[in-house]
């Protein structure tokens, strides 16, 4: 990416695709749809539509990742799905919390589009709201176009049973509702209580509560193993959304440990660097597992991978060289680390600085499924296939957050932040630590990034106060 955007940026076109692939995605794009099953099997002679598994970490800081930059500890199996593919250094959250990414990441669309979006995030004492009925999420979408679709994982979007997985496009659901979960007893923050007014454990089957024994982490891993292992007679869709590495800071020796003693809200109470690393290690074994599924099912070089986080790392997380963190709309907030790896597909051992956001990746997955976006909700995110076939030039993107008191967009390099009533103008290209303040130096572009904001923003519902 350019380290400046020129007024002529502001209004030009972005760059075009490419010959080859590329090319094919950007014309069916343009004509706001995916590609066709014929189009996907001319340009990619003895493909079929690919499997996806998507793997979404949950709170995970931009370093927090040997690959990545931690210096603590090492993620040997996710550094390696990195050298199979393709990682992104300028990818982001959709916001720097869970349930609106979610949202994004489900319907494709800004969170701040929809009334779960808004909540940040949705505890116990939000409003009875979740993804409507009827609106189209990645799943109903692939389901249509014939995909098998599952999530294993954390939900946060929706707690009563018209808001549940299975209501919504997945055929099936193992995993959590709510936001923070214990990672030996499942009992949840904003669980309801039993007769004894302790928590009682998150853990669904489908609409049905269910108890499993296990560490979370290899409790879903074991869950997501036995699915791969199946006998599939269509393509699947995978949505594989760990806990990890949000609080409580549990690693897998904690089990003796007081489990009622996590403190108010998400389960933030203690922890330690040492703590985290055990649970980052754990999650690096067990995407390990999956992985080592896939190859044993032949299914490696029929699937996409996708692994990313929900939004920026809190106290115990390696953000450098970004400022912020989980709640913050600087960059330590909402960028993440991503990985894709689809081998002959996904050239492998390779780095892009494509700006990317939770969105690209719902319209990636559409467009290679076939699956047509519904034209009353059209995507807000656009296919990220050119970039991971190496076809298409790095080009500008325009990217937009909002929680409630705070605002940002990244246009090209320059990102606008409003904290409360301060505004700044900074040029990421230059300025990965948002320190240099150039809104009065660059008083035109600060206006013209800080009017497409708000034009944005007029798009979107309303603040909740």
């Amino acid at each position: 990416m350019t380290a400046d955007l020129t007024r002529r940026d502001f209004i030009g076109a972005a760059l075009g695709a490419s010959a080859g692939l590329g090319a094919l995605a950007a014309r069916a794009q343009e004509a706001h749809r995916p590609l066709s099953a014929a189009e996907l099997a001319g340009a990619m002679p003895g493909r079929r539509r690919p499997n996806v598994l998507f793997i979404l970490a949950d709170d995970l800081g931009y370093g927090d990742l040997s690959c990545y930059g931690r210096p603590d500890y090492k993620t040997p199996v996710l550094d390696g799905l990195a050298k199979q593919g393709l990682k992104f250094t300028s990818n982001y959250a959709a916001a720097p919390v869970c349930t609106p990414t979610r949202c994004a990441y489900i319907t494709g669309r800004y969170a701040q589009r929809l009334a779960v979006g808004l909540e940040e995030p949705l505890v116990r004492t939000s409003p009875e709201v979740g993804i409507p009925d009827g609106h189209p999420t990645i799943a109903t979408r692939l389901r249509a176009a014939g995909y098998a679709t599952a999530l294993i994982g954390k939900w946060h979007l929706g707690w009563k049973p018209e808001f549940n997985p299975v209501r919504h496009g997945f055929d099936e659901f193992f995993g959590s509702l709510s936001g923070a979960v214990d990672y030996f007893t499942h009992a949840a923050a904003d669980a309801s209580k039993d007769a004894d007014g302790g928590p009682t454990p998150d853990l669904w089957e489908n609409e049905t509560r269910v108890e499993r024994d296990g560490y979370l982490t290899d409790v879903l891993t074991d869950r997501a193993v036995a699915y791969i292992a199946r006998r599939h007679d269509k393509p699947f869709f995978l949505s594989l959304q760990y806990t990890a590495p949000h609080s409580p800071w549990e690693g897998p020796g904690d089990a003796g440990a007081d489990h009622s003693d996590h403190g108010p809200g998400p389960m933030a109470a203690g922890g330690s660097l040492a703590a985290y690393a055990e649970i980052m290690r754990s999650l690096d074994t067990n995407v390990g597992r999956v992985l080592a599924a896939l190859k044993r099912a032949g299914l490696e070089r029929d699937t996409l991978v996708v692994f990313t986080s929900d939004n920026g790392g809190e106290r115990y997380s390696y953000n450098w060289p970004f400022s912020g963190e989980k709640f913050d709309l600087r960059e330590g907030g909402t960028r993440v680390p991503a990985i894709a790896r689809w081998p002959g597909v996904i050239p492998a051992n390779a780095t892009t600085d494509q700006a990317a956001i939770t969105m690209d990746w719902t319209a990636t997955i559409l467009g290679l499924a076939g699956a047509a976006p519904d034209p009353v909700y059209p995507l807000d995110g656009e296919s990220l296939l050119p970039t991971l076939r190496g076809e298409r030039a790095t080009h500008e993107r325009a990217f937009f957050w909002r929680t409630r008191t705070r605002g940002a967009a990244r246009i090209g390099n320059w990102k606008y932040l409003q904290d409360g009533n301060a505004e700044h103008l900074f040029d990421l290209g230059v300025d990965y630590g948002e320190k240099a303040e150039l809104k009065g130096k660059h008083a035109d572009v600060f206006a013209q990034v800080k009017s497409r904001y708000a034009a944005w923003s007029a798009e979107m519902l309303p603040r909740r106060t």
